[in-house]
């Protein structure tokens, strides 16, 4: 059974219900400034957060501005980072970032999309996650945790992250918009998870159209009723 669009109604509770749960959500990727936010941007790919903290809370303390680890090298940085899938890449991609950071922007992160997108190893996903998170700006860096929940629950149906993430920059409400990231990625990654997700758990059970959440827990009568309050 293909899984129904939500409607206006069911979207504007939906979001009210993740930030009842977490008024003031942010990412799980340990940073104090910009340019830590980067670096653990982009070492996050193909990673988990908890890696990655791991090796940046040696990191950072070491080495934090593009200077520093500039001057760290490929095979410096490595040492660091070896812990991490494709530590090679990412190791090479960051010095690069750090050359062209110190030389076209004086050593700052830039925050604008055609600027990041420019920097070795920062893809539309990373640079997204940095002007939302870093910036404050209104983009949607869709993750695998992400796609998933848009397409499970109804909010954002799309074949792929591209289809998913102008959705979802459609049809959120403006208020949600800042925070809606990182709603989102949280709520996949400790609710709505890949395998057995948590309906009878779930703040937002009530309004997702998933056919099957009935089977992983969620409460039928209350979602039911809910689901005819809002037609």
């Amino acid at each position: 059974m293909a899984v129904k669009n939500m409607s206006k109604k069911q979207i504007q509770l939906f979001f009210e219900r993740l930030r009842a749960q977490r008024p003031s959500p942010k990412t799980e990727l340990n940073y104090q400034n910009h340019f830590e936010l980067l670096v653990a941007v982009t070492l996050s790919a193909q990673a988990t957060d908890v890696s990655v903290n791991k090796a940046t809370d040696i990191l950072f303390p070491i080495a934090n501005t593009p200077e520093a680890i500039y001057a760290l090298g490929v095979e410096g940085l490595k040492k660091y980072i070896k812990s991490i899938g494709l530590y090679n890449t990412k190791a090479e991609n960051i010095i690069k970032t750090c050359k062209i950071l110190i030389e076209q922007h004086n050593s700052v992160v830039p925050d604008n999309r055609a600027a990041l997108e420019a920097l070795p190893g920062v893809g539309r996903k990373t640079a997204n996650v940095v002007l939302n998170t870093a910036f404050g700006q209104p983009t949607m860096a869709v993750d695998t945790h992400i796609f998933r929940v848009g397409n499970r629950t109804g909010l954002a149906v799309g074949k792929n992250v591209l289809e998913v993430e102008h959705r979802l920059l459609k049809v959120i409400p403006k208020e949600f918009m800042v925070d809606a990231h990182h709603w989102l990625i949280l709520h996949g990654r400790y609710c709505c998870i890949a395998r057995k997700p948590k309906c009878q758990e779930c703040v937002v059970a009530d309004v997702c159209q998933w056919p099957d959440r009935f089977e992983f827990g969620a409460i039928k009568g209350r979602a039911i009723e809910m689901q005819e309050d809002l037609t």
